[in-house]
């Protein structure tokens, strides 16, 4: 916590139950058996959705309105269109395509040069977006997953370029963060780094005045790919 001149403090009592209850939900966990100590935490929040798929994509939607990101909604074959769209739209030249991105996605922007997912800092910076897909979206959250995996690339891959463009199948959209988290075990467990994005990366630090583009792109945008 930021405890510096102009810091934002938490009260007393709020921050004494917070830490109570903190230490209450992981009093039984101990080096020597953390997989047994994770599954006597309790949990006694909700874990699992109850809305509709297009209940799900609409609340989506919404949350990542509020994040100041546009949304495409397609189906089918789609996805080029409105990837070529987007490109267009914001002049771009290059961008970073990590391994496993289907082709098919890029098929009407042959034209912009393609910078390889491990390349240098430097040439990451130079190029003008990043263009994947994820592993899990969270509806209530309007939260979007990266776990490393195919089409999801490194994470300064998506973290270094000032732009980002991520196809998000309808499949993968779930409601809580729970349910996310359900889906993200396996590749945790086998060190995956997973990237967390909500909304554009931005601060307001200091001085309370909104800065975009701090600790990872300025600028996000989604493409839904509906019935996938």
């Amino acid at each position: 916590m930021d405890t510096g001149e102009g810091a934002a403090t938490m009260p007393e009592d709020a921050r004494s139950a917070l830490l109570a209850a903190v230490r209450s939900a992981t009093d039984a966990v101990r080096d020597a058996d953390v997989d047994g100590a994770y599954e006597e935490v309790a949990r006694d929040y909700r874990r699992h959705g109850e809305a509709s798929v297009e209940a799900r994509l609409e609340l989506l939607c919404e949350r990542l309105a509020d994040y100041g990101v546009r949304v495409t909604r397609t189906s089918g074959g789609g996805v080029a269109n409105a990837v070529a769209a987007w490109a267009a739209e914001r002049t771009v030249r290059s961008w970073v395509v990590p391994p496993g991105l289907p082709d098919a996605w890029l098929a009407r922007t042959r034209d912009v040069d393609v910078v390889p997912d491990d390349a240098d800092p430097r040439a990451l910076d130079a190029a003008d977006a990043v263009v994947t897909g994820c592993a899990v979206a969270v509806a209530e959250t309007g939260s979007i997953v990266l776990d490393a995996g195919p089409g999801q690339g490194r994470r300064a891959a998506t973290l270094v370029p000032d732009a980002h463009l991520c196809v998000v199948r309808a499949s993968q959209v779930v409601e809580l963060v729970p349910e996310a988290i359900d889906v993200l075990t396996a590749a945790a467990r086998s060190g995956r780094p997973l990237t967390w994005v909500s909304g554009p990366s931005a601060t307001s630090d200091i001085e309370l005045v909104r800065v975009a583009g701090v600790h990872g792109p300025r600028t996000l945008a989604v493409v839904l790919l509906e019935g996938a």
